[in-house]
């Protein structure tokens, strides 16, 4: 960070780190990818002939057709439909869970930071989050919560959420050392003032790198939990609950589970670039 008496980004930092990322493979790469996947998620329901929950037992487990790109399901659904309301699904989740998880941690990071008074409460509580493995932190919440839509975001949003509040107070720790902060107190400005125009503007760049990058293990989460059973119920279309559905004819109809893990991965592969990319070049600016 750089010692500036208005507490401002210097000018032109996020173009020159902007230019860096344009610069980088790794971003045009995940950035064709991942608008692939989304375009396949929310338009291709508009285009495609058939119902995602329409059953024809007749045609279960078809391998791949003319008919049917990517073949049918053990219900004689069109895959490739189920497939993209289940991306859908599956992005709005980890979207959802995300979201919560960086107002919640980013809150609770810069709370720690600015008050010194609430750091040691509110990092223990931290630790002792940070002590579960996010996923099985996920599984056990989704299990007490029960199944439903709210109640997955909050499991996921909890899970992610520890690691979030921890990269926002060592960010906002840095810059409650700079000068203009103590300037800013010494004025009279209010502390929301300090908090949103000074504090939040100079240390968002590693938080947002951090929640791109939380953004793919909400994805595997809600994945996981779905494959598990613990997500959305059938015969809501998710891609881990597909996954799961496929696994029992794994020998006769690979292509079920197999589509929907490529498509997972289609998902967490880019996000994680991208996410690398924002770190590399913020790294680069800061050095």
């Amino acid at each position: 960070m750089t010692d500036l008496p208005a507490g401002e980004i210097p000018a032109g930092s996020s173009s020159r780190t902007w230019r860096r990322m344009r610069r980088n493979p790794a971003m045009a790469i995940g950035v064709t990818v991942l608008t692939a996947v989304v375009f396949f998620a929310l338009i291709g329901p508009m285009i495609s002939p058939y119902d995602p929950y329409d059953t024809a037992l007749r045609m279960r487990l078809k391998p791949p057709s003319a008919a049917h790109w990517l073949g049918t399901d053990s219900q004689g659904r069109d895959l490739a439909t189920r497939l993209m309301y289940g991306a859908r699904t599956t992005l709005m989740l980890g979207l959802a869970g995300v979201a919560f998880a960086a107002l919640t941690g980013g809150a609770i990071g810069l709370l720690a930071a600015f008050y010194k008074r609430l750091d040691n409460p509110l990092m223990r509580l931290i630790d002792v989050l940070l002590s579960f493995p996010s996923i099985l932190f996920g599984l056990s919440l989704a299990a007490m919560m029960g199944p439903g839509l709210h109640s997955l975001i909050l499991a996921i949003g909890l899970s992610i959420m520890p690691g979030i509040a921890r990269i926002s107070r060592g960010a906002a720790l840095s810059v409650m050392a700079q000068d203009f902060m103590d300037g800013g107190r010494v004025i009279g400005l209010p502390d929301v003032t300090l908090m949103r125009r000074y504090l939040l503007a100079n240390a968002y760049a590693p938080i947002l790198t951090y929640v791109t990058l939380a953004f793919g293990d909400a994805v595997l989460l809600a994945a996981a939990l779905g494959f598990l059973g613990l997500g959305l119920q059938p015969p809501t279309a998710e891609l881990g609950s597909i996954a799961a559905e496929g696994r029992s004819f794994l020998f006769i109809a690979p292509h079920v589970s197999f589509a929907a893990s490529a498509l997972i991965f289609l998902i967490v592969l880019p996000v994680n670039m991208l996410g690398d990319t924002l770190r590399d070049a913020a790294d680069r600016r800061a050095s």
